[in-house]
């Protein structure tokens, strides 16, 4: 289909600007600027989002500031080429200290939510059990956050996904079932989905119900201001309160900070970066750490992947990406015992694929010339619930930028030697004619027996095990308890009245599930408590 036969689809971006939203693309100004507002957001992702609307909605002047680019649905061709330099932080490339670790996080109006796979899941009740037992913090079990799940639920169209899976999520139930293992449907927040399966990329009917078609235009349209392509330098503090708001425009590549500087002055500052921005920006602003806890235990979820050759067409590029689920190996590990892992089918695209296949030259190309029958699995490791999981630290280079430091352990590789053992198994069950376990030098095994003994003689070790990961939380904790927590229960700094971080970096562990969920209902509360301490409460949906 031709750009001119494609049906037209409506973009709300578009419209929007046309209609007049205060919307700066920091790249262009020709002078610095100086803004004054109720509440001054940092990032635009689930956390920052889903903060401006509420506060938006009270009544408060807000202003977003976003480090990427604004793009909407006209902009998104389903091209890789063009969405990972555009969409993602470092081109899709970031990488922890010792590069052994590939983070993809969003750089966009929309962050991560822009280019997520949609995969929608409350958090867990055993971390939230975990999080009141074992860390002290009260008034976050599931009884206390179900209204406020259940309002983003209906807010952005999180229901189960009623389409019958693609044919790489339907080998994950095909496997689960034959091994006697429970899988269940993957809830998406989505409206009228085209099933095209490129949501990484951008979602180019709009059917995603990201930020960047939700709450941000709901927040533009009462008044709010968006300033993109500016990256926040610092807080400067006066005191036990922030003064001010000092940022930079950045140039049209969003990379290269230019000489314009944005300043905005505020009654409150939110902090809504992600779980290595806001630590950063935190760290790059003296704020007051007596105990040391800003940007420590940073969690990912560290994710292996296991790919299968199918006698049949799979076809893991087309239809919806991740639509089915395996919690087996969490529910039958508790949080604090060995490491727990959940089970997805992520899509292939192939970019993707080839640069998550392990080998070289002629042994990847065949991998490669086989993508239409390759299915892929990957285990979600949960960390952060044991004393041999403290996970990482964010760190700042010399030039101010972050970077995440995030030692794989004797505890984490021990999960990831069952996971790939549970996968390989469960591609068998479901008919794959051989196995490769990315690891090494990507052998493949064509029955269950040899894969199961290569994987027990494996020498797991960082850069020798390819880990990405995709989710990143933690490093500003919430808790009642200075001496364990950045913020408190409401999400306000310890030490800065005016300061609150509202994002995924707020989680003391990992979430053990993909994580875009827990900050909409977590954030959702805690940015009605703050509007209303500022003077007027968010109305009653």
């Amino acid at each position: 289909m031709t750009d001119a036969t494609q049906p037209r689809i409506p973009d709300p971006i578009r419209a929007g600007l046309a209609a007049g939203w205060d919307v700066v693309d920091a790249s262009r100004l020709p002078s610095d600027l100086a803004i004054e507002a109720d509440v001054v957001i940092v990032g635009s992702g689930a956390g920052g989002g889903v903060a401006a609307e509420t506060l938006a909605l009270a009544g408060l002047k807000v202003v977003v500031l976003e480090e990427g680019p604004l793009r909407s649905s006209s902009d998104f061709r389903m091209r890789e080429a063009d969405a990972y330099p555009e969409l993602y932080q470092e081109s899709a490339a970031r990488k922890t200290l010792d590069k052994a670790i590939n983070v993809m996080q969003g750089r966009c109006v929309g962050g991560g939510t822009t280019v997520n796979w949609t995969s929608s899941f409350r958090t867990p009740p055993a971390t939230l059990d975990h999080w009141a037992r074992a860390l002290g913090i009260p008034g976050m079990g599931v009884d206390a956050l179900a209204p406020w799940f259940a309002k983003m639920e209906a807010r952005l169209g999180i229901a189960r996904w009623e389409v019958p899976p693609n044919a790489n999520n339907a080998a994950l139930a095909r496997g689960a079932a034959k091994l006697g293992i429970p899988s269940a449907a993957i809830r998406r927040n989505v409206r009228g989905c085209w099933n095209l399966g490129y949501c990484g990329m951008g979602c180019p009917t709009n059917a995603k119900q990201s930020m960047l078609v939700t709450t941000l235009p709901s927040a533009l349209s009462r008044g709010a201001k968006l300033v993109t392509r500016v990256r926040a330098e610092r807080f400067v503090i006066a005191g036990d309160r922030v003064d001010r708001l000092e940022a930079r425009a950045l140039d049209a590549a969003g990379t290269t900070p230019t000489e314009r500087r944005v300043t905005v002055r505020a009654r409150s500052y939110v902090a809504a970066g992600g779980a290595i921005g806001t630590p950063a920006l935190l760290l790059r602003s003296g704020a007051p750490d007596p105990h040391g806890l800003v940007g420590k235990r940073t969690f990912l979820h560290p994710t292996i992947v296991s790919a299968a050759l199918m006698p049949e067409r799979v076809d893991a590029f087309a239809g919806a990406p991740q639509t089915i689920y395996s919690d087996h190996w969490l529910d039958t590990m508790p949080p604090d015992g060995p490491a727990g892992f959940k089970l997805e089918a992520p899509p292939l695209h192939p970019v993707l694929a080839a640069i998550t296949l392990p080998g070289h030259g002629d042994a990847h190309a065949r991998w490669m010339a086989q993508l239409p029958n390759l299915h892929a699995l990957i285990a979600l490791v949960r960390d952060g619930f044991h004393p041999d999981s403290p996970g990482g630290t964010v760190t700042l280079r010399d030039d101010g930028t972050p970077v995440l430091d995030y030692p794989l352990t004797p505890y984490l590789f021990d999960g990831m030697r069952r996971a790939f053992r549970a996968m390989a198994d469960l591609q068998f069950a479901a008919g794959a004619r051989s196995v490769m376990p990315v690891h090494g030098r990507g052998e493949a095994f064509e029955t269950a027996a040899a894969a199961r003994s290569a994987i027990a003689a494996f020498d797991l070790a960082p850069l020798v095990t390819p880990v990405v990961s995709a989710h990143v939380m933690g490093g500003c904790p919430l808790g009642p308890d200075p001496r364990r927590a950045v913020v408190d229960l409401d999400g306000r700094h310890h030490q800065l009245a005016n300061l609150h971080v509202l994002d995924g970096s707020l989680f003391p562990t990992s979430i053990g599930a993909n994580p875009q969920l827990s900050i909409y209902g977590i954030v959702a509360k805690l940015a009605d408590a703050l509007a209303s301490s500022l003077g007027r409460p968010a109305p009653v949906a």
